[in-house]
């Protein structure tokens, strides 16, 4: 019985701008200026119920960059914050790393994160015309596991067009 109480809050506490929508409207009836300032208080704390999570997603980033090559579970452990949280902020920044120097692929069905100093060494090691095996030979001291790991990068790389060869000007 007392999960179902709880079960009862959750769900009331998910609704409360439909709610106070409702009271706004009741009191609206009655008393136009207090509904006023009452659809003032909502929007303000409508627009405050976003700033959490655009605090979790700077420090998530933040805390990614520390490490060369780091696992979702291994953020998980640190955060210690819903798994679908998690792997959903991990998500969005994956859709958003075309022009980033870090990248963020998925593979076997969990995210693993690598440092700008790992991706720009494996960029040189491709354009040396280097091979899975080789690659993984020299990357395995920078904590690449797989070969799978390296083909997953391979592809993330050229989806995004980052596989490229940087011309220097020579000014």
């Amino acid at each position: 019985m007392p999960k179902k109480y709880i079960v009862y809050l959750k769900t009331l506490w998910r609704s409360w701008f439909i709610i106070l929508v409702i009271i706004i409207l009741i009191t609206a009836l009655y008393n136009p200026i207090a509904a006023i300032i009452l659809a003032i208080i909502t929007i303000v704390l409508f627009v405050l119920s976003f700033v959490p999570s655009l605090f979790f997603k700077n420090r998530l980033l933040r805390f990614l960059k520390k490490y060369g090559r780091i696992e979702e579970k291994d953020v998980i452990k640190r955060f210690s914050k819903d798994n679908n949280k998690i792997k959903t902020s991990i998500f969005k920044l994956s859709q958003k790393q075309m022009n980033k120097k870090w990248l963020i692929i998925f593979i076997e069905n969990h995210y693993i994160f690598y440092h700008e100093d790992i991706v720009n060494k494996f960029k040189n090691y491709y354009h040396q015309k280097l091979g899975e095996k080789e690659i993984f030979e020299k990357m395995n001291k920078l904590e690449i596991k797989t070969r799978a790991e390296i083909k997953i990068i391979t592809e993330t790389l050229e989806r995004n067009g980052r596989l490229y060869i940087e011309k220097v000007s020579s000014d």
